[in-house]
């Protein structure tokens, strides 16, 4: 077999550096797909050896067995024997186990030795073995697994060296493994007797590790210090973004004044500028929390503890149908449910990840904060009840209610879903590491290339579409209201009012949730659009609408649309991130549904609750 076409698959278990490994074999000779029919990642680069020659690598989903509890480990499985379609099956295996805790990871070895496939073990994170003492006998693993052994470093440059020469070596001569347990061996017993004769271990854990969990896995310290970084994370998210975010928003706004000034006005003007221009930069505007997101899920994963943290968290997201894995990617969608759904990959569980993304629109994210403002401005009195301003205490009950909404959603999930089992929480603790900056600047790099070749295709189609709505038919000579009143997005809100009447909603606000559906925040401009109103921004456009409505309005369509803004999924670039995480129009289109159910309720509740007490 010629050393071009061949193909080398990593496995091992999570936490095991195999990832680490692949990005030194590879560099950034990398690119990143889905398997054929899911929305597990399938990661292949090229490896140049020093002889010259090029072997694809491929790193596939982590796995602790071959016995599949979860799609990540049955598409390894499947992939491993060749199963999986649109798949050439692995040419040669390299196992990666982690040096550290040989006791868990050679048993997923002998798994996949079992295969029958020619394979390599490597041992991985030697450095910290020896740091810890523990000494490794690799000669005897080699005879007594009867595949080749080597030693890897991954986090070191040239750390891969003997496993490269070992690749150069089974590419000319491959052979299955010699020794073969059989079905229906014992691969405990065979685990304990490898360990016995080739590794000796001064302990089972490093001091480090032991003193550390002591404080960050206590019931109430470790959930204070949880609390902390994820309060860090919040704010970094929310707060750090949001210079670049500005600053894409001002090129994209100065990209549009300079075609809008330089082409002749027409269909064509307004096409590039209202349309393509505004609905790239609609998406791009994200990448920043994207980026910064994924900094801190990709370093707290590296450094060993995220799955702490899930531990953590476990028991307390399980009594409403979710797992531990579920926090971070539910409080990251306060910023925006956009990286807060990208973030459940984390989740192994298909069942737990698929409710995560659910309910990850309820999260009360940054672009509902325009409309709230403007409402609790408009007919909140600014005043204080005991020590807490009153408008303050309003803005914190849209926020709790976005919460207690997603929890009892996910707990109503629960009880219907087909499925009853139980899946408990399997989780390794691996040893606490420091990051390495070139694993975390390549995870960085893949993220916001699949996030902007994920969502921006289908974003930018939706927005051209929504101008074609705005925008046409043009208004008669004769008019005298504002055109939007004219195109087929008013007509659509004229045609609206009918079923939102029994809401409180008025045809101007009908109109404005219809541009309002490329982002949540759109709907200050696009009220101040139907109430004519000149404004250079959003936030003038506040100031002159706060009195307009608070004479206009009512205090019961005021709260209804308030309660509508909790649940409504106003945002098209969350429904496509739902379609492209969950590769299904099925749950995209229940995610609308449900969503648009509950707000429509809640409003109408609201709406007629208050009229009842006198607020209409």
């Amino acid at each position: 077999m010629s050393a071009q076409s061949l193909r080398l698959a990593l496995v091992g278990n999570p936490n095991c550096g195999k990832t680490a490994l692949f990005n030194q074999l590879t560099g950034s000779r990398q690119k990143v797909a889905n398997y054929a029919g899911v929305t597990v990642e399938r990661k292949e680069g090229r490896l140049t050896a020093p002889s010259g020659r090029s072997y694809a690598v491929l790193d596939l989903p982590g796995a602790y067995s071959l016995q599949a509890a979860s799609l990540d480990e049955a598409i390894t499985r499947d992939f491993c024997r060749g199963f999986l379609p649109g798949e050439k099956a692995p040419d040669v295996l390299v196992c990666v186990v982690d040096a550290t805790n040989l006791r868990l990871h050679l048993r997923f070895a002998l798994e996949v030795r079992e295969l029958g496939k020619p394979m390599i073990l490597a041992v991985n994170m030697m450095d910290a073995a020896q740091r810890r003492g523990i000494e490794i006998d690799l000669d005897a693993l080699a005879r007594e697994l009867g595949v080749p052994v080597v030693q890897t470093v991954a986090v070191k440059h040239n750390g891969a060296q003997s496993l490269v020469a070992q690749i150069e070596r089974t590419a000319e001569a491959p052979h299955a493994p010699q020794v073969q347990l059989g079905e229906g061996a014992d691969l405990h017993a065979e685990t304990r007797r490898l360990l016995s004769l080739a590794v000796s271990m001064p302990r089972r854990t490093a001091h480090i590790d032991d003193a550390l969990d002591r404080w960050l896995l206590h019931p109430v310290i470790g959930l204070m210090t949880l609390a902390v970084v994820m309060f860090l994370i919040f704010q970094a998210v929310y707060a750090w973004a949001t210079p670049l975010m500005d600053l894409i928003e001002a090129g994209a706004g100065a990209l549009g004044e300079w075609v809008g000034g330089t082409l002749p006005e027409g269909p064509l003007n307004s096409l590039l500028v209202d349309g393509i221009i505004a609905g790239v930069g609609g998406v791009i505007v994200f990448l920043p929390q994207i980026l910064i997101l994924f900094a801190f899920i990709l370093a707290l994963e590296e450094s060993g503890y995220l799955p702490r943290a899930a531990f953590l968290l476990d028991r307390m997201m399980a009594s409403a149908g979710l797992s531990g894995r579920s926090f971070i990617p539910l409080l990251s969608s306060f910023a925006c449910a956009i990286p807060g759904i990208m973030a459940t990959r984390s989740i192994q569980d298909p069942r737990d990840r698929l409710a995560t993304i659910l309910v990850a629109p309820l999260m009360t994210c940054s672009a509902r904060l325009p409309v709230y403002a403007l409402l609790i401005g408009a007919f909140i009195p600014q005043k204080n009840i005991g020590i807490f301003n009153q408008q303050g205490l309003v803005l914190f009950g849209l926020y709790a209610a976005g919460i207690l909404s997603a929890l009892m959603v996910s707990w109503v999930m629960k009880k219907w879903r087909r499925d009853k089992s139980e899946h408990p929480l399997l989780l390794e603790l691996p040893s606490y590491r420091i990051p390495h900056p070139r694993d975390l600047l390549i995870g960085l790099w893949e993220r916001g290339a699949i996030f902007l070749k994920r969502v921006g295709g289908i974003i930018l189609a939706l927005t051209v579409l929504l101008w074609v709505l705005l925008t046409f038919p043009a208004p008669p000579a004769d008019a005298v209201g504002p055109a939007i009143d004219y195109s087929f997005a008013g007509r659509i809100g004229h045609a609206m009012a009918a079923l939102f009447a029994p809401l409180g909603f008025n045809w101007q606000i009908c109109i404005a949730l219809i541009p309002g559906m490329a982002a949540r925040e759109v709907a200050v401009a696009s009220l101040a659009t139907v109430y004519a109103l000149s404004a250079a921004d959003d936030d003038a456009a506040a100031q002159a609408l706060a009195p307009l409505i608070s004479d206009g309005w009512s205090l019961a369509t005021a709260l209804s649309l308030l309660v509508w803004y909790i649940y409504a999924p106003m945002c098209l670039s969350t429904l496509a991130t739902i379609k492209r995480e969950t590769n299904s129009w099925k749950q995209m289109g229940f995610a609308t549904f449900y969503l648009f159910a509950l707000a429509y309720l809640a409003s109408l509740v609201t709406y007629q609750v208050a009229k009842a007490l006198g607020a209409g």
